[in-house]
């Protein structure tokens, strides 16, 4: 059983003074608290009253969830658990979408960088190493109007023994064997990547060509066989082609050939297949 001593607490002031207060701050407040429910709600909660780029990350959560709600929960200091909150002025709502995929092509570049570890993305946003997940992303919209604002939360497995895995299918950096498990430089690196990305995009007026080319490259659903469960017990079984300009998944429906297109927000779940088992 891992201790405290083994899991260190995060310096918040190392973090505020490389993120916030320095010469290569790109975030406005970054917060850490011991515990909470989820950080993805107390941002929500707090929205009018936050600046733009406002990070939060818990020690522990004891409500924290994934898309579908599905629950997300590890021993205090051995997962990453922030949220950030960004506002969008003058964007089409119709590409907010892109923002998970976003956080998921930061995420993934860190973790290579400087983890070392192969990590890929399969659609829409959960990370995976060697077809395991070590993370997932979780956007709401806080507040709609002419400069949306959106919460994203991000849980990454740190140092999760097998015995303490939420599910046989997750792992960890420490059970990947990662070059860095030092939660302060990862957390870094991933701010720093959300927030380059989010500037890249900005600086672009909201395209998503680039975004999404980008997102295409660390995609490791695509070219897989999958199976896509729908609503009302609905599949769609084929082979994955693309990731559209708006972040949907191509499938080439195995029994038509026909080409559909679907948004995450209509899957229920996705599964990677042997093409035989079409």
């Amino acid at each position: 059983m891992w201790t405290n001593l083994d899991r260190p607490p995060l310096d918040l002031s190392a973090l505020r003074r490389a993120l916030v207060d320095g010469p290569q701050a790109s975030w406005s407040r970054l917060d850490v608290v011991e515990s909470t429910g989820s950080t993805n709600a107390d941002l929500i909660a707090q929205a009018d009253g936050l600046a733009d780029r406002t990070a939060l990350v818990a020690e522990h959560q004891d409500s924290g969830r994934g898309r579908h709600a599905r629950p997300f929960s590890g021993p205090p200091r051995s997962q990453l658990l922030l949220s950030v909150l960004v506002r969008f002025p003058g964007i089409d709502p119709a590409v907010l979408g892109w923002l998970p995929l976003l956080a998921g092509v930061a995420v993934v570049d860190a973790l290579r960088t400087v983890a070392a570890v192969d990590a890929a993305l399969k659609w829409p946003n959960d990370v995976l190493i060697e077809g395991r997940k070590v993370a997932g992303i979780l956007a709401e919209v806080a507040r709609h109007g002419t400069a949306p604002t959106v919460v994203v939360g991000i849980g990454l497995n740190v140092s999760l023994s097998q015995t303490e895995l939420p599910v046989p299918t997750a792992t960890s950096l420490v059970l990947e064997n990662a070059a860095v498990v030092d939660r302060d430089t990862i957390l870094r690196a991933i701010l720093r990547g959300i927030g380059a990305e989010i500037d890249s995009w900005r600086n672009s007026n909201w395209n998503t060509e680039q975004l999404a080319s980008r997102y295409r490259e660390r995609c490791d659903t695509i070219g897989r066989g999958v199976r896509v469960e729908l609503p009302g017990e609905k599949q769609i079984l084929g082979d994955a082609t693309d990731v559209d300009n708006q972040g949907r998944i191509v499938v080439r429906d195995g029994d038509t050939g026909e080409l559909i297109a679907v948004a995450a927000g209509d899957v229920t779940h996705l599964r990677a297949i042997d093409r035989g088992d079409h």
